[in-house]
């Protein structure tokens, strides 16, 4: 397929993916005659985009047109469309048709169709803290395209400790691999403690301090955090769906649940095998707190969002809960 449609916020993942497309498409002798980024505010960009895709290449190798940041999917007018009808189909082999965005491309309107019928679409969206299941598979992923062999407990100690920094992740894949040297024994977890950049005091840890009732270190983690430069509302997002998790898994244990299966599809946990382990973590807690927490968590959103000084709301918040699992 000549035509993709890369999208999403996780910007180094796609810039990764732009440059191994790049290195794919154009001969490196002929690079400079064969590529085009034409940005979004190039004067007419998906006109000059289409006219060049429909340019045959000089010399050896494809040509490469890279449509930047565009907004095609967002908004297309008529005339813009139809051309666009007219040219997807006819693009000859010889060239790769590049459009990258950082917002979901919008279903509704009918440019987004047309792509869908004619090009790879790919998505690179940053995963959610809270979804350690994910984490652990983009940590699987990339020690694979590193050429780095894990084993099971030091994948998931960089999970933890990445996080959902893609750049870092990579960064950190390449120390081990270096470290790791030419030895056919996977590196585990020892290795990634000595070697890894913990970037993460991550918002994970806090919401099982807040869990625990431990005000000390719930107060150590929001410092470290705020330290890090870490958005207070992306850490207030992380606890609302970890704790939320819980209150699900509590609920359907209080009624009786006990099939994990049915747990996890009511938690939206994708790894039914998990719920153990969150069975163990709200054993000790009460439900009633539990459907106290949201509410107070809602609270320090508000907050932040009204203005008010967040590393003294975080904190203050931070006190209010533990209490609350400390009866």
């Amino acid at each position: 397929m000549s035509v993709y449609l890369f999208w999403g916020d996780d910007d180094f993942a796609l810039d990764r993916a732009v440059n191994e497309l790049r290195d794919r498409t154009l001969d490196p002798d002929w690079a400079s005659f064969n590529y085009d980024k034409l940005p979004p505010d190039a004067s007419d960009a998906v006109m000059q985009a289409i006219n060049l895709a429909l340019t045959p290449p000089f010399g050896t190798g494809q040509r490469l047109v890279w449509l930047a940041d565009t907004t095609l999917c967002q908004r297309c007018s008529e005339e813009l469309l139809s051309e666009l009808e007219r040219s997807l189909p006819t693009l000859p082999d010889t060239t790769v048709l590049l459009l990258t965005m950082s917002g979901k491309p919008d279903g509704r309107i009918k440019s987004t169709k047309l792509l869908q019928k004619h090009a790879e679409i790919r998505e690179f969206t940053n995963i959610p803290p809270w979804k350690t299941e994910l984490l652990a598979q983009q940590v699987r992923r990339a020690a694979q395209e590193v050429g780095v062999k894990l084993t099971s407990g030091a994948v998931q100690l960089l999970a933890e400790s990445v996080g959902n920094n893609s750049r870092q992740l990579f960064m950190e894949l390449e120390k081990l691999r270096l470290y790791g040297g030419d030895s056919p024994q996977p590196l585990g977890e020892a290795a990634v403690t000595t070697l890894v950049t913990t970037s993460t005091q991550n918002s994970l840890q806090l919401a099982a301090a807040l869990r625990q009732g431990d005000t000390s270190r719930s107060l150590t983690l929001i410092t470290d955090l705020m330290r890090q430069n870490e958005v207070p509302l992306r850490i207030v997002a992380v606890l609302v769906g970890q704790f939320r998790t819980w209150l699900w898994v509590k609920l359907m244990l209080e009624t009786g649940e006990r099939d994990e299966r049915e747990i996890a599809r009511a938690a939206e946990i994708s790894n039914p095998k998990r719920i153990y382990f969150l069975q163990q973590e709200v054993k000790p807690l009460s439900l009633a707190s539990l459907q106290q927490t949201l509410p107070l968590l809602l609270e320090l959103e508000w907050g932040l969002k009204t203005g008010a000084e967040p590393l003294a709301l975080l904190q203050t918040k931070a006190i209010e809960l533990c209490q609350l699992y400390q009866k």
